[in-house]
């Protein structure tokens, strides 16, 4: 099987540039045919984002690095700071050196780079593991990242710890999750084995601890305390 359009979907989830439009209206006419459903949720997604590459740029930033409402990091999603995220990366690190993938500066467990790990795999094996054990259930745990329920939670948190809130409606923010429900429909497509039986819920399950909502929050409150400690220490 030829799993080159991993390498497109995983344009997706770059920081938008000029190109980011044209390449993503290429992928939905490359998965018309065999995705129906995911090249429909790339289209929708086209249609409701902005159309100045500025706004775009920021649209990503918010959703994904300032006041995020999930993470690119497969690891990260999957296991927090645990010792597992290391052991992720160490493995990660040695399977992209050994096909020369570009990172791009970001870490291995970056989403964009396993997917574009996807296609250079020779071992079919190890592919079919991948995908099971660390992006089908990362990728439907970033999409649970976008019920309406825990962005109003999240805004909450960084109301809180922040005191100023990046503002934009609930709609907007949540505008990415398109482009994840489409990757989530290849994969399962793709990977059949991998996402019937409930296997996929089993594994969503097994991480729900290492949800990111809970994450930031505890990130917030030690920064909070990190804070006041220091506060105190200055008098």
């Amino acid at each position: 099987m030829n799993y080159a359009h991993y390498n497109d979907l995983a344009a997706l989830f770059d920081f938008p540039g000029p190109d980011y439009r044209p390449r993503a209206k290429r992928l939905v006419a490359l998965l018309t045919e065999q995705y129906p459903q995911a090249a429909a949720e790339i289209q929708l997604f086209l249609d409701v984002i902005p159309s100045s590459e500025s706004a775009l740029q920021e649209l990503y930033t918010r959703t994904f690095e300032i006041q995020s409402l999930t993470t690119l990091g497969v690891g990260y999603i999957l296991f927090g700071d645990d010792y597992k995220r290391g052991d992720l990366l160490a493995n990660l690190n040695r399977e992209h050196g050994l096909v020369g993938t570009d990172c791009h500066g970001e870490l291995a467990d970056h989403l964009p780079n396993i997917l574009r790990l996807i296609p250079l795999l020779e071992d079919e094996e190890l592919r079919e593991e991948l995908v099971a054990e660390l992006l089908l259930p990362a990728v439907a745990m970033m999409i649970q990242e976008f019920d309406p329920e825990r962005v109003f939670k999240k805004d909450e948190n960084y109301q809180k710890h922040y005191k100023t809130l990046i503002e934009a409606p609930v709609t907007d923010k949540t505008i990415f999750c398109r482009p994840f429900k489409a990757l989530l429909e290849v994969l399962s497509t793709d990977f059949k084995t991998a996402s019937e039986g409930g296997i996929l819920l089993d594994i969503i399950t097994k991480h729900h601890g290492s949800d990111f909502l809970g994450m930031i929050v505890k990130e917030m409150e030690i920064e909070s305390t990190a804070n006041a400690n220091n506060s105190g220490a200055d008098h």
